[in-house]
């Protein structure tokens, strides 16, 4: 009996150390000067929600693409004329705050995603 518990032990242990992540990753890139974003979610790994994030940038039509952030529950752009905003939390209202908090320059949320 007490070797099936060390069995039981050693199982959980490796299956902790092991588990997947609840979330999946997300990912924000920025071209300030053209004011285009990218936001990417349900990434498998950071590198490709970054990769995903700047190809949406760009998509959009940014050429000045820099990656700004990962986030594993929701991110979201705020931006102005000439700022902008990023955010992140565990639901849509928290990043969509801290985006305006963070642009702090009359922005409005132009972008807010969520892991589904």
């Amino acid at each position: 009996m007490r070797k099936l518990m060390y069995v039981l032990v050693l199982v959980l242990a490796v299956s902790f150390c092991y588990s997947q992540k609840v979330y999946a990753t997300g990912a924000i890139a920025i071209s300030e000067e053209e004011e285009m974003y990218g936001v990417c979610t349900g990434a498998e790994d950071k590198d490709q929600a970054k990769a995903c994030a700047m190809k949406a940038c760009k998509d959009h039509g940014g050429t000045e693409c820099k990656f700004r952030v990962w986030f594993e529950t929701c991110g979201a752009v705020a931006m102005s004329t000439k700022y902008f905003g990023i955010g992140w939390g565990k639901d849509k209202a928290t990043a969509d705050a801290k985006a305006i908090e963070d642009c702090d320059h009359n922005c409005s949320v132009v972008a807010s995603e969520c892991e589904k």
